[in-house]
């Protein structure tokens, strides 16, 4: 057998594997989101109440990719819905390419300074380097354009803006409030190279899409 069958459209788009990466990834926004909880529970008691969506960043991220996946298992037929979920898929590839890219970085980032890598903190590496791979291997079976990617970064930025802000960034450690700046221009770097990776990865998979067959609920 091929290992090349191991990332081919054959398997990738069974339809018991997207069932099982939509369950893997619902259960992991879940969980992300209970992770958060201490932070968005602060910011709704102290802060305006707008702030709180831009709290979250990987749950979020990772939510778009699930809804994505849902678009692949049934796709919709509206031409509203259609532009909906590129829009989502957008989200998807290019937040869960900058937040499971940040997390790692941080992490590793962490360790640089001084500080041990913690065994949940391998757990957030797997989680959030999967993040990634997930969105740039399965960005070929989406029906977005390069133009989609727009609002997507728009939002991203948007985020980034209101975290660094307004101070709604995710919790660091003290070496990383030490290097404030450090973090939020390296965060805002990352939200430029993963809109150019998303912009590379739609590129390099249009030509495939172009001659493969579309995905049907039938798959």
């Amino acid at each position: 057998m091929s290992f090349s069958w191991l990332w081919s459209r054959g398997l990738l788009t069974d339809r018991r594997i997207l069932w099982l990466l939509l369950i893997s990834n619902l259960v992991g926004t879940l969980y992300g989101y209970v992770w958060y909880g201490v932070q968005l529970a602060d910011v709704w008691n102290t802060r305006p109440a707008w702030q709180i969506v831009f709290v979250p960043d990987s749950p979020t991220a990772s939510l778009f990719f699930t809804l994505a996946v849902l678009g692949l298992l049934f796709p919709p037929s509206s031409r509203f819905m259609r532009g909906a979920v590129r829009l989502i898929e957008a989200l998807a590839v290019v937040t869960s390419v900058k937040y499971g890219v940040w997390a790692v970085s941080i992490i590793f980032w962490d360790a640089a300074l001084g500080q041990a890598i913690e065994p949940l903190s391998w757990m957030l590496i797997a989680s959030h380097g999967i993040m990634a791979a997930e969105a740039l291997l399965y960005v070929r079976f989406f029906s977005l354009g390069t133009l989609w990617l727009i609002p997507a970064a728009i939002w991203t930025f948007a985020n980034d803006t209101v975290d660094y802000t307004y101070g709604v960034f995710p919790y660091l450690s003290a070496e990383h409030l030490a290097r404030l700046d450090q973090v939020r221009n390296f965060t805002f770097a990352l939200t430029a190279a993963s809109v150019l990776a998303g912009w590379l990865a739609i590129r390099g998979a249009g030509r495939g899409r172009r001659s493969a067959e579309p995905l049907g609920r039938g798959r």
